[in-house]
């Protein structure tokens, strides 16, 4: 029985992936837990494991396609076996589904109709598709599943015992039309379902002609780019920060603070610890991870709270955080991501640069998991390297706000009535009005700035 190999969901918000290359060709024996093949999630490039051992017998889905996440790319059996073309790839004409439809829409499947029993018989079955049979009165061992491996899901469920005959959302659209009942209709697809081309085949010819004919459509001219014009498709990583941004500035009413903080201190406090540091983890400190623990200091306090928030049940309820999970933006060459450190709140300095060190490096390699780049309760992002002195950085949501960092600059200014040059370096802080008041992000920001220019209290 050959095994699908589908386009894995690994995050909440994951509605496809880009496959980046095939580690395997057809044809080629995989055992289970090989690497089969690069794909891009959302911000991050990951590697995808085959579940099951046998010979790559099918891939469906080309290098440099985009998936919805369910999706079968190939399928995996033993030598020899045979997958059907026209079961192994889905007909062109019939759109695309939606994400949330996925588990209703005929997918390329090749499985036992029977519904896999393990040893023990137990039923490769989802949650939900248990609670509906318990509800329904139902032997799941006589339910066919058309998930993976077999694996039974609601809907096949509620298909066994629903009175209606199963079909995809098309054939049904198409019977509806026509006046066509289902129950009338043999199904040729997996498990019986009704297909659209089971309501053509028995349709009268006016009808199958009304339906299935292309409607003619006038040749349209190819558009003629000017010279020096290309056009190229964006990434899946841009369109995640495209719909991330654009979703977090039309939603989030936000104002930004700016504050100059004299980095003297920090300077001497990050040139002391600095060999230390380097002796015990092997890495470097540098002033964003100084910067970051002062961030985690300052949110802890009760006073500070709504600064460490996300706003749930759309826009409803205040979700507050006893911990903080620190984003941090790092810019890659095609794009943005925000790994989080996850219990930034429970870190000693060492503890904390090992953290962000490894998270940040996994994220310029692409070899993030889904988990380590969600979950953040505040981000920082810093563009002081390029020398912007100010700048008003957008909101990494669900986040109340997010900690813009400048340059520090060599600055005159006036101390004990004298005029000096200090290092100052500029703070941007964007907030979610929804949530926080201008009152209160100043307060956090004052707190902020006596924490920096005070550093020592850091290892306190």
């Amino acid at each position: 029985m050959a095994f699908e190999i589908i386009m894995p969901k690994l995050g909440v918000d994951m509605q496809e992936g880009e496959i980046i290359e095939w580690k395997k060709q057809e044809g080629d024996v995989v055992n289970e837990g090989d690497i089969l093949l690069e794909i891009m999630s959302d911000k991050t490039n990951m590697e995808l494991e085959a579940e099951d051992s046998g010979v790559l017998l099918k891939i469906t889905r080309q290098a440099g396609e985009t998936v919805p996440v369910t999706e079968v790319i190939g399928y995996i059996g033993a030598e020899g076996e045979v997958v059907a073309d026209n079961v192994a790839s889905a007909p062109a004409a019939e759109p695309a589904p939606k994400v949330e439809e996925v588990a209703t829409v005929e997918a390329p499947v090749v499985a036992t109709q029977a519904p896999v029993v393990h040893e023990g018989g137990k039923v490769r079955a989802t949650p939900k598709a248990r609670k509906v049979a318990r509800e329904l009165g139902i032997d799941l061992t006589q339910v066919p599943g058309t998930g993976a491996k077999g694996r039974v899901h609601a809907d096949d469920v509620e298909n066994f015992k629903g009175a209606q005959p199963k079909a995809t959302p098309l054939a049904r659209k198409i019977a509806a039309d026509l006046g066509i009942d289902l129950a009338s209709v043999s199904g040729t697809g997996f498990g019986g379902k009704i297909t659209k081309e089971d309501i053509l085949a028995i349709s009268a010819p006016a009808q199958v002609k009304e339906v299935a004919a292309a409607p003619v459509v006038e040749a349209k001219l190819e558009k003629v780019l000017p010279e020096g014009v290309e056009v190229i498709p964006m990434s899946a990583m841009r369109k995640a920060i495209s719909k991330g941004m654009t979703h977090s500035y039309l939603t989030a009413p936000t104002f930004t603070l700016n504050y100059d903080v004299d980095m003297t201190n920090l300077m001497a406090l990050r040139k002391q610890v600095l060999d230390p540091i380097m002796n015990k983890t092997g890495m470097k400190v540098t002033f964003t991870d100084l910067i970051g623990l002062a961030v985690v200091r300052t949110l802890m306090k009760e006073e500070h709270r709504y600064l460490n928030a996300s706003l749930i049940d759309d826009a409803q309820n205040i979700e507050l955080h006893k911990f903080v999970n620190l984003g941090i933006a790092v810019g890659l060459d095609d794009g943005l991501i925000v790994p989080v450190v996850h219990g930034a709140d429970k870190m000693s300095l060492s503890e904390f640069v090992v953290a962000s060190k490894d998270v940040i490096k996994k994220a310029q390699a692409g070899k993030l998991k889904a988990a380590e780049m969600s979950g953040s309760t505040f981000s920082i992002t810093n563009l002081g390297m390029f020398g912007t002195k100010s700048f008003n950085p957008i909101i990494n949501q669900p986040n109340s706000a997010i900690l813009g960092v400048s340059a520090t600059i060599q600055t005159p200014v006036v101390v004990d009535g004298e005029v000096v040059v200090r290092p100052i370096m500029g703070l941007c802080l964007t907030i979610d009005h929804r949530i926080v008041d201008g009152m209160n992000g100043a307060k956090f920001m004052v707190d902020l700035k006596h924490l920096i220019e005070n550093p020592m209290e850091l290892l306190i």
